[in-house]
């Protein structure tokens, strides 16, 4: 190799293309060369520079930067926090560890006495509600034995026919005070409900109860146990037996059940109150 191939204005003569001749076209006009192609790597260089971002691409960024950052932090904080509690010393470290287990057995102190009261509210609220079950169910027997609320339930019907007009109302009181001495809950005569005070009269040929005047035939409407309130009427000498002396006749049925609807107003007493006001 001669040195003139060595100097280095030969060796970049050599590097550069040869040149092309300029073709004169048909009309005289002489054209210009065509330009040389891009390299592959200066195409990527002019498809990423300048830069051509969209607005949806920028807020993503701008969101993967803020998460980038908040992650940063809370690492950095949790290091810190492992940091110190690895550089405190053993009397510290006890110390934490027993605020902690003072700290959970008040909370499990307060979750039972939470659990208690709820378990307190309960007990009440189900003795509440018992308690008002039995003031209904006994506002019902007291209302019963008052005649303010009707009844019914296994019982007997009394008949008495006087068609003499001899039977008279001490014969029927009788009859109503073997009843209740019989065990009777509820009677009612001729649509007339008998109660503790209610009073019996002589009427001409007829009889009134409480004012009430009622006729032939009496007819008693009882509730109580029918085993017990019949044999009470036919025992010898008893109510029957007076009254058919009087030459009434008087039939007594048995039945399953017997309804009390005649009712009495309720009455406010004038004087009496109750001790627990």
């Amino acid at each position: 190799m001669s040195n003139q191939d060595e100097t280095p204005e030969y060796r970049l003569r050599k590097e550069l293309p040869d040149e092309v001749p300029v073709t004169p076209s048909a009309d005289g006009v002489t054209e210009k060369p065509a330009e040389p192609a891009l390299t592959g790597r200066q195409r990527l260089v002019q498809g990423i520079w300048p830069p051509r971002v969209s607005r949806a691409q920028l807020i993503v960024a701008l969101l993967l930067f803020g998460l980038g950052f908040g992650l940063a932090v809370q690492v950095a904080s949790n290091s810190d926090s492992g940091n110190a509690l690895r550089g405190a010393r053993q009397e510290d470290l006890v110390r934490i560890l027993d605020e902690l287990d003072d700290r959970s057995q008040r909370l499990e102190d307060e979750k039972q006495g939470l659990e208690k009261q709820q378990q307190e509210l309960e007990n009440s609220s189900d003795q509440a509600e018992e308690a008002r079950k039995q003031t209904v169910e006994k506002e019902k027997q007291l209302g019963i034995l008052a005649g303010t609320v009707a009844a019914q339930g296994p019982g007997i019907t009394m008949t008495i026919e006087d068609t003499k007009g001899t039977v008279e109302a001490d014969m029927l009181l009788d009859a109503i005070q073997e009843l209740r001495a019989a065990g009777a809950e509820a009677i009612q005569v001729n649509g007339v409900r008998v109660v503790a005070g209610t009073f019996l009269t002589d009427s001409g040929k007829s009889v009134s109860v409480d004012g009430n005047k009622i006729n032939t035939p009496f007819r008693f409407k009882v509730i109580g146990n029918p085993q017990d309130l019949e044999p009470a009427l036919n025992i010898p000498g008893g109510v029957v037996q007076t009254l058919e002396k009087e030459q009434a006749t008087v039939t007594v049925e048995r039945s399953d059940k017997i309804v009390v609807d005649a009712l009495r107003a309720a009455k406010q007493p004038d004087y009496a109150r109750s001790s627990g006001q």
